[in-house]
């Protein structure tokens, strides 16, 4: 029995560096011998079906095949249509009253305690605010992740250290579902 997964690479096809074409991603995915594979946008979002109920090392296999391919490493996530329908449900925001520019989500390699965080006053960078999910964080930014002061905080080393974590925005986590949908 085939699960669908989406496969979310890390930091590619950014200001022309870290080319992976999403062809020639779908044509690795094909080669690890994954079925129904589809891409969305030129940022590193694929999709498809394997046997493999296993995240970690579906995403390790990824990355092993995406370095011998390019030349360079890439860090990817794969998550299931279940955890990803999971943590478009379950979203702190009203998605549904905000643009999708305004939401982001970012998800990680691993849980992250609140504690990382603490040090981080929330309060100073109304009204844009951010929650914990599951493996996850939402970020609510009104002007925009392009101005918002509580990303860059957010991605200082000091709270990302030890983790591997790429973010989307709502229009990417919504399609990211329907096409993983079985």
């Amino acid at each position: 029995m085939s699960t669908m997964y989406a496969a979310l690479l890390r930091g590619v096809n950014v200001s022309g560096r870290r080319r992976v074409p999403m062809p020639e991603l779908r044509e690795v995915l094909g080669e690890l011998g994954h079925e129904d594979v589809a891409t969305y946008l030129q940022s590193g979002n694929a999709v498809f079906s394997s046997a493999s109920g296993d995240e970690n090392s579906l995403a390790a296999e990824l990355e092993q095949a995406i370095e011998a391919r390019f030349g360079f490493p890439v860090d990817c996530l794969v998550r299931s249509a279940g955890y990803l329908a999971a943590v478009a449900g379950a979203c702190p925001f009203p998605a549904a009253e905000l643009e999708a520019r305004q939401l982001h989500v970012t998800y990680f390699d691993k849980p992250v305690d609140a504690a990382r965080f603490a040090a981080l006053d929330a309060e100073a960078f109304r009204p844009e605010e951010f929650r914990l999910g599951e493996r996850a964080l939402y970020l609510y930014a009104p002007d925009g992740l392009g101005r918002s002061k509580l990303a860059v905080a957010l991605g200082r080393p000091a709270l990302t250290r030890g983790l591997v974590a790429t973010s989307r925005n709502w229009n990417t986590v919504v399609k990211l579902v329907e096409m993983t949908r079985d």
